[in-house]
């Protein structure tokens, strides 16, 4: 599997409508879910993209991976609060969602993985 770029629209099919976060969340995912709030010009998104191409394929079939630019699609920054990037948002099966600064490295990232979405 490979990273998935998503839209406000693929958001809400794929993840939960955004607009009343965190005070309602229903997941739409069939499984946990990581999604990268990124900026294309952002030297951490850069050193942060091949990491979760890497762990797209290791956790094939385990989670979903996705990756939100916040250039182009503004209402999703504003709803997550994302003031500094990157930016995840863990999803886990049947939990409240959590935030997490995504300056790390790929044992680091695999470590929060298993811990929070595993």
């Amino acid at each position: 599997m490979k990273v998935i770029d998503l839209t406000k629209e693929s958001f809400v099919e794929k993840v939960a409508e955004f607009q009343e976060y965190p005070n309602k969340w229903d997941f739409k995912g069939d499984k946990p879910c990581l999604v990268d709030f990124h900026a294309p010009w952002c030297v951490y998104c850069k050193a942060l993209s091949p990491i979760l191409d890497q762990l797209a394929v290791e956790y094939d079939g385990k989670i979903d991976i996705y990756k939100v630019d916040v250039d182009q699609e503004p209402e999703l920054e504003a709803a997550f609060a994302i003031r500094t990037i990157p930016n995840l948002l863990l999803c886990p099966m049947g939990g409240k969602p959590s935030m997490k600064l995504g300056t790390m490295n790929k044992t680091q990232l695999k470590a929060l993985i298993e811990e929070v979405l595993l």
